[in-house]
């Protein structure tokens, strides 16, 4: 089911009275991304996804974006929703989102589930290839930039061997609000460093990292990772940073072995 509030697309499947996760894709991506999860979880659990502001069906409204603002959209998707109690999976992007809205939101969350991301801000260098991006995006168009950045989210095995998978994300995403895809960059860029929380997060933690991730490796994942308490860390084999999407069925089973877990606290 599709609702829109507040301009955002927000999609749930399963039964609102079972234990809600709710997913924040990454960028450039919007809400399917996350489809093999929905169709593994639903039956069990209440699943949300939504379109972050500015892809996807979300709106794009004037394309200027904080991880802040990011974090008010999610809280209003939780209060339209009326969710309760959440367990918090993000990817990428959707990461910096789920680790800012832990720090803001905690006493609202079961769990926390983090895929292919970081809690670091970006350094001088993230933050010119994010302007970079958008200097691309504004000479060349958002088609050219997204044909250009995806690949090198996919590892080797899944370049050769998911060709349709990585020409449908690209085709895409190609289609999102060029204004969108920009205000993402710099709500990015100027994202805060959320490291020193890790050790204050007291719900469990999942982390999976794919063990080709060139964007979030495996070993700064692992080092957030023993930075939480109560967390749990796996590398997911043939998968580069987009583990989700590029070996589903292992992230499944950690996922549905995470919330098993946690439905017992």
């Amino acid at each position: 089911m599709n609702i829109k509030k507040n301009g955002i697309s927000i999609f749930v499947e399963g039964d609102e009275g079972k234990t809600p996760v709710l997913f924040v894709h990454g960028f450039p991506f919007d809400h399917r991304m996350w489809n093999n999860q929905v169709s593994k979880l639903s039956s069990n659990y209440f699943c949300v996804t939504y379109d972050i502001r500015g892809l996807g069906d979300s709106d794009p409204g004037d394309g200027q974006y904080t991880i802040e603002s990011f974090v008010d959209d999610l809280e209003m998707v939780v209060k339209e929703m009326v969710i309760s109690s959440p367990v918090l999976c993000g990817f990428s992007m959707g990461g910096y989102i789920s680790l800012r809205a832990a720090e803001r939101l905690q006493s609202k969350l079961s769990g926390l589930i983090l895929c292919d991301t970081k809690s670091g801000a970006d350094n001088n260098e993230g933050k010119i290839n994010r302007a970079l991006g958008i200097k691309k995006i504004n000479t060349e168009g958002a088609k050219r930039y997204v044909e250009d950045f995806i690949p090198n989210c996919f590892c080797e095995y899944s370049l050769e061997n998911k060709k349709e998978l990585v020409k449908d994300l690209i085709l895409r995403s190609g289609y999102f609000s060029a204004a969108g895809i920009k205000g993402c960059l710099l709500a990015m860029a100027g994202r805060t460093d959320t490291t020193e929380s890790l050790s204050k997060l007291e719900v469990p933690a999942l982390v999976l990292c794919g063990e080709e991730d060139n964007l979030t490796p495996p070993d700064v994942m692992m080092g957030m990772s023993d930075k939480i308490h109560n967390s749990e860390f796996y590398i997911i084999p043939k998968a580069g940073h987009l583990s989700p999407l590029e070996n589903p069925d292992a992230v499944n089973k950690h996922i549905e072995n995470f919330l098993r877990k946690v439905n017992k606290k």
